[in-house]
């Protein structure tokens, strides 16, 4: 009898405890997700005013367009070479000395027969302008022919960059005459176009013009730098964030999605205008400083959406 008691009572407090649970798990499963009541998270931008440009980038060259070639005036033997590659070297300098190939074969014995008779047959070569020599060909010792090329100086007053443009790009250049020039190494020239060599490239259509830049750094020949011409310049426009536009899959149709009031936006069609890094110019609808456009979450939204905005 004592036994069954137990039992019973056992079976109540079960009963009883499973009563108490169902409400609290019930409460726990009505109970609203706060992220998903207050709306997709999105961070905003705003819309800015100012000076914009869209510019297209061409290579420029660098190049030495004033070549100085030291020649041999004499067929002999090098005896002394005072040119290094990369040296530079002012005009009149001593170069190289050549003696004769008569005076290397005959000079002593005439030196045996007369005394008083002085028959060096050296020859002294002098450098034809100033620069650096960027090219070297023979050395002390080697044997050279009359009128042979020695070495190559380039003149340094003769240094500009060779812009190779595109014909059809031709147009762009009146509002192009001072340009920027940016090295590899991130070294900004300013420069101007100087002159247009009358030619243009057969298969590249593209034609050469010369630039003149204002520096003191050495910079070495067949440098490519990148320059940036302007295409469209306005002094005064409307532009947003690049990640702000949305558009289809065929591009043909842009948008923003704009906030109207503190948890709700919505999908505003504009008119696109030119690119510029990381901006993108609106043409229409007119936005102000102060309208709220969403910058990141604002892909795959519906055109009101509930938004919240994260700090």
């Amino acid at each position: 009898m004592i036994i069954k008691n137990i039992l019973a009572a056992c079976s109540l407090a079960i009963l009883l405890g499973a009563c108490q649970s169902k409400p609290a798990e019930t409460q726990q499963l009505e109970k609203p997700n706060d992220s998903v009541s207050l709306g997709t998270p999105v961070t905003v931008t705003h819309a800015e005013i100012g000076a914009m440009n869209e510019t297209v980038e061409v290579n420029a060259v660098s190049a030495f367009l004033l070549k100085t070639y030291v020649k041999a005036n004499a067929t002999g033997y090098l005896q002394n070479v005072n040119a290094q590659l990369g040296k530079y070297v002012s005009k009149g300098q001593d170069l190289f000395t050549i003696k004769t190939k008569e005076a290397q074969s005959l000079g002593n014995i005439v030196t045996k027969l007369d005394t008083s008779l002085h028959f060096e047959g050296i020859i002294h070569i002098k450098a034809p302008g100033s620069g650096y020599i960027t090219q070297l060909s023979y050395q002390a010792g080697d044997y050279v022919q009359d009128n042979e090329q020695l070495a190559v100086i380039t003149d340094t007053k003769s240094f500009v960059f060779l812009l190779d443009l595109p014909y059809e790009l031709k147009p762009y250049l009146p509002n192009n005459h001072n340009l920027q020039l940016r090295l590899p190494d991130s070294t900004i020239l300013n420069g101007y176009i100087a002159s247009a060599l009358p030619t243009v490239d057969a298969v590249s259509q593209t034609q050469s013009y010369v630039i003149k830049v204002n520096t003191n750094k050495q910079i070495p020949e067949n440098l490519i730098a990148k320059v940036s011409l302007i295409k469209k310049a306005r002094p005064h426009t409307v532009f947003i964030p690049k990640p702000a536009l949305l558009t289809d899959e065929t591009q043909s149709q842009f948008w923003v999605m704009k906030m109207i009031d503190s948890s709700t936006a919505v999908k505003l069609p504009v008119q696109k205008g030119m690119e510029s890094g990381n901006k993108v110019e609106i043409l229409s609808p007119p936005l102000s400083p102060s309208d709220m456009i969403l910058l990141t979450g604002n892909y795959g939204l519906s055109d009101t959406a509930k938004v919240f905005i994260q700090k």
